[in-house]
């Protein structure tokens, strides 16, 4: 993964959310309960690390902004 860039956490409440899984459908499904909660911008494919066992996801969060439910 690339690293966090600094405008991604530039005041409190922003957050930079890494997801480990076993497979594509994990941490989608963990990224659409983050995204029920709050304002999410949303990854819309996975990484794989070569060596490494299954596939990783990077979303960034606005906790400052949660989601009427």
């Amino acid at each position: 993964m690339a690293p966090i860039n600094e405008t991604h956490v530039t005041r409190p409440g922003l957050a930079v959310i890494d997801v480990a899984g076993v497979d594509d459908a994990t941490v989608f499904a963990i990224q659409a309960v983050l995204a029920a909660r709050w304002a999410t911008a949303a990854a819309d494919r996975t990484t794989r690390d070569v060596g490494q066992p299954g596939v990783r996801l990077r979303c960034y969060l606005d906790l400052h902004q949660p989601l009427d439910s």
